[in-house]
């Protein structure tokens, strides 16, 4: 696992040891990118299930300005820590150890909102539509905001969940990606 793109190209990630995880792959981290990107001029991030912070760490190497890590797995929470060290980007992020549900109550009272969103739940606990209607509800995707959600290749994502509209759905064996963009606030 490395980085792609970007300011840390090159850069080895470690993996959270054991199976509990299931990291990116270099050819789907390449693709969402390549869809919803590839390079940012700024922005503020959200990796939800972050695992080894792959993801949030690809956004900031490819021009994002922060990302917030979120995993409730302890050992997910020290390799993102190692990973974000290791990509001298400590700066540019807050990792919290917290359940994704606890983590939306605890960033909508901050009143954070996002510009990226990055959903990678445990493919057999398929919750994506909840977070989602979640982030919408507490307001905390800007408008045009993007939302990319990582999923078994078996589920089917609805065209829209609250204001966030579906413009991509990708396959890669396996693994599915579903990106959503936020509409405008009515």
């Amino acid at each position: 696992m490395r980085v792609v793109s970007g300011t840390c190209k090159g850069r080895s990630l470690k993996a959270v040891p054991g199976n509990t995880t299931r990291p990116t792959t270099d050819k789907v981290k390449e693709a969402i990118f390549n869809i919803i990107g590839p390079y940012f001029d700024g922005g503020i991030g959200l990796d939800l299930f972050a695992g080894s912070g792959g993801l949030g760490i690809e956004a900031l190497s490819r021009g994002v300005d922060k990302v917030i890590f979120i995993d409730r797995d302890p050992k997910a929470v020290q390799i993102i820590h190692q990973n974000i060290k290791a990509c001298n980007l400590a700066e540019k992020t807050e990792v919290y150890r917290n359940d994704a549900e606890r983590a939306i109550k605890a960033l909508t009272k901050r009143e954070i909102r996002f510009d990226y969103v990055f959903l990678d739940p445990p493919y057999k606990k398929q919750q994506l539509v909840n977070l989602m209607e979640k982030l919408d509800i507490n307001n905390l995707v800007n408008d045009r905001g993007i939302i990319v959600c990582e999923h078994s290749f078996e589920v089917e994502l609805p065209q829209s969940v609250g204001r966030f509209i579906q413009k991509k759905h990708e396959k890669y064996g396996i693994i599915a990606v579903t990106i959503y963009e936020s509409g405008m606030e009515s």
